[in-house]
């Protein structure tokens, strides 16, 4: 029943995050213009860069060992005061190569005032301690907190972003969200556990503190270090379409991600209690929603990927298809890696296969962007990522096969796909009957709706669809 509970909150969280930004994203779009977008989304990158460094490996460790000693308070609150320890050491630095960056790079300097207010994010994301919320599953405050402060946050934007100029109030307004969540987070916090430095204990966690924080750093490389490279090379209007193409692909894959967020410390318990038979019975499922969910969206803005950048972000951003078109696919590929590595790898604690998934990442992704990216600029990035996802989904999929016997449902995967046939010749009849891109979308939506749940029920045989999975969760 806990799985079944932090499930429905995460699924609101994940609707949440799936509905503000729709609700802000055309408006901003439409007010800051597609070069405007292009300098928020550069710096935002950069900063995230930062903030990745800062974090480290605290997002996979902290939940994991936080999961660990959710039962005895005194652990709890010494690996709480020793992981918020590590983190502050690392956000220390990070703050230092920013500053050094910023008075020695023109690029940067002239965005100063902007990166100003990164390097106040990048402070205050040591707070936040999310990681801690999710160790102990309290999913239902997450939720609640993260609602509140997003409807707030859709409120000032309408309200404090008004002019094609405002790229600077608009990055304030988010990280003044995250100051929100921090404060809210830290005096919440006290009620299950007391910073105290006589209790820090750094050595059992310098090391895969370390090693997931590399892996997350090589991980972004071709990610978030993406779109500051496309910055530097391409200019920010590319930035601003490859942003754009790629953020409504993140909403759609958050929903996924919520899920696999409640499993981690769910099967982080269960490894150690060795019940490995839960264990893969929980993994089969995880695989289940992930292809019952990702064949549809992708087939659907792949094929109209035009109508829903002219709406969603309006005249101005027709850069963004094509890009939109290449990444959609990552759907399966990053969703099939995080049940390998989030899943499975992490709560193993295989941390070494985990850097050496993320190794190959960051150097398969370095070498096509320094080949594609100068000259194909947004559509060279999207390239990019995509071999990326691949050279990690292959590597994680060896290991896991090695050290736990369990492999990709290629089966699954090729049924599914080929059950969605049908729907791309449905797809090429809507386009060629309709020409308003909402009745097209409208249309389209209706169809592959009632399309794939009766493919799941009478072809696929979903036991999902059929309303199996929370009851046996």
């Amino acid at each position: 029943m806990k799985i079944k509970t932090n499930f429905i909150y995460s699924s609101i969280l994940t609707v949440s995050n799936f509905l503000f930004p729709l609700l802000t994203f055309p408006y901003i779009s439409r007010v800051l213009g597609v070069s405007n977008v292009g300098i928020y989304n550069w710096v935002g990158g950069i900063i995230q860069y930062f903030i990745i460094f800062s974090m480290m490996g605290i997002a996979i460790v902290g939940i994991r060992e936080v999961a660990k000693h959710k039962g005895d308070s005194i652990e709890l609150s010494k690996t709480f005061s020793s992981l918020l320890t590590l983190t502050l050491l690392t956000t220390v630095i990070s703050l230092v190569i920013l500053f050094a960056l910023m008075a020695f790079v023109p690029k940067i300097a002239e965005y100063k005032e902007m990166f100003y207010i990164g390097a106040a994010n990048i402070f205050v994301n040591l707070f936040l301690v999310e990681w801690f919320f999710k160790g102990i599953e309290n999913f239902k405050y997450i939720t609640m907190r993260s609602i509140i402060v997003k409807s707030l946050y859709v409120i000032s934007v309408f309200v404090f972003v008004r002019h094609h100029d405002d790229y600077i109030t608009y990055y304030l307004l988010t990280v003044s969200a995250v100051v929100l969540n921090a404060l809210f987070n830290w005096i919440y916090s006290r009620k299950f556990v007391h910073f105290n430095f006589k209790s820090i204990s750094l050595r059992p966690f310098i090391k895969p503190f370390l090693i997931l924080g590399i892996y997350l750093l090589f991980n972004s490389m071709y990610s978030t270090f993406n779109v500051a490279y496309l910055g530097f090379v391409g200019g920010t209007k590319e930035v601003g379409f490859y942003t754009t193409a790629t953020k409504l692909y993140g909403i759609l894959l958050a929903f996924f991600s919520a899920f696999t967020g409640v499993m981690l410390p769910r099967i982080s318990a269960l490894v150690a209690e060795n019940d490995f038979e839960e264990v893969n019975r929980l993994i089969g499922r995880s695989f289940d929603i992930l292809y019952t969910f990702c064949f549809p969206i992708i087939i659907f803005f792949v094929a109209f990927a035009p109508q829903v950048i002219s709406i969603i972000a309006g005249k101005g951003y027709e850069g963004s298809i094509l890009p939109m078109r290449i990444v959609m696919p990552l759907m399966v590929i990053i969703g099939t890696e995080e049940i390998l590595i989030i899943q499975l790898l992490m709560p193993m604690n295989k941390d070494k296969a985990i850097f050496i998934n993320s190794v190959i990442g960051a150097i398969v992704g370095i070498c096509f962007a320094l080949i594609l990216v100068r000259n194909y600029h947004s559509v060279g990035s999207s390239i990019v990522w995509v071999f990326s996802e691949l050279s990690i989904l292959i590597s994680a999929s060896y290991f896991v096969k090695k050290y736990i016997g369990i492999t990709i449902p290629y089966k699954m995967v090729l049924l599914k796909f080929l059950y969605s046939i049908p729907y791309i010749l449905i797809c090429y009849v809507v386009l060629v009957v309709f020409n308003s891109s909402f009745v097209i979308l409208a249309i389209g939506g209706i169809a592959s709706f009632f399309y794939f749940i009766l493919d799941d029920i009478y072809f696929s045989r979903n036991n999902f669809i059929k309303g199996t999975l929370l009851n046996r969760l």
